[in-house]
């Protein structure tokens, strides 16, 4: 489902027009120490880039491309979960971009960072650490409860109706049993990798545009496999639009995908075979091919 048909960056004569107009003071003030995204593709000559269900912009560090991706989210209100560099420039150089869509875009559509992943790896390393604080506590109130110097059972009201029903579960189920029941699911079973693979298969819901800012990052490459059909389906099934930026290579043959190659001046369209960076991966294998026989 094709939502965002085409997005224009800046031109470079718009970056001139832009600060040159003696009207504009706040382009002449000398106190900025930087005026970031203006100057980032001055002279990449960037086309007017054109969607299809998936698209993905490919380029090595600094090329720009999770830039370019913040600029289409900012320009299109997507929902974030976390702040991304911006100066006070930012949003004037958003106003300056321009965009077409096929269809509205639906207002659940968002842009996920590797920060957003990461946050939620956090997110579950804090749970967990006080899940174990809990457990430590549960087995504590166990053994205090069932060992020698167990207290009076005597009953003198409701609350010591509720302690004495909770002291007899605990003699009619074993330790695990008891910390079973009254600890939540400990999801420490996922390693990080499996925690940032659930946080973009709860993220990706039907009918919405999607931005993934190298999504590669936090997973491993059997992860990268996951996501890469979890993806597929989510466009033939789910009616959903991705933008992404990656250099992996499992991302990039993504089936049907258009990529950007971003390191080109100006950027063009390439097969996911035809990169410099899944070249780098072939002829690295190629030259180890008799380690795997």
């Amino acid at each position: 489902m094709i939502y965002l048909k085409s997005f224009q960056i800046p031109t470079r004569e718009a970056e001139e027009n832009y600060f040159f107009p003696p009207s504009n003071a706040k382009a002449r003030r000398t106190c900025y120490t930087t005026r970031y995204p203006f100057g980032l593709f001055r002279y990449r000559e960037l086309p007017m880039f054109y969607f299809e269900d998936i698209t993905i912009f490919c380029g090595n560090n600094g090329s720009g491309k999770s830039s370019i991706l913040n600029i289409i989210a900012e320009k299109l209100e997507l929902e974030r979960s976390t702040p991304f560099n911006r100066s006070d420039f930012f949003e004037d150089y958003v106003e300056l971009c321009e965009y077409q869509l096929d269809r509205p875009i639906p207002k659940s559509s968002k842009i996920i960072t590797s920060d957003g992943v990461f946050e939620r790896v956090l997110d579950i390393r804090r749970i967990n650490d006080g899940i174990d604080s809990k457990r430590a506590d549960l087995i504590d109130e166990y053994i205090d409860e069932n060992g020698p110097n167990a207290k009076s059972n005597y009953l003198q009201g409701l609350d010591d109706y509720d302690r004495w029903k909770r002291i007899k579960d605990m003699r009619t189920n074993n330790q695990s049993r008891f910390l079973k029941a009254n600890l939540m699911r400990n999801i420490q079973e996922r390693s990080n990798g499996e925690s940032a693979l659930s946080y973009f298969v709860d993220s990706i819901q039907e009918n919405a545009v999607y931005l993934l800012d190298e999504p590669e990052n936090s997973l491993s490459p059997q992860n990268q496999l996951q996501l890469k059909y979890f993806i597929e389906d989510s466009v033939k099934n789910f009616g959903c639009q991705f933008v992404i930026s990656t250099h992996s290579p499992f991302l990039l043959s993504l089936r049907g995908a258009k990529i950007y190659d971003i390191d080109e001046t100006p950027p063009v369209e390439k097969k996911w075979t035809e990169l410099e960076s899944v070249k780098a991966y072939y002829e690295f294998f190629i030259s180890q091919k008799n380690k795997f026989e």
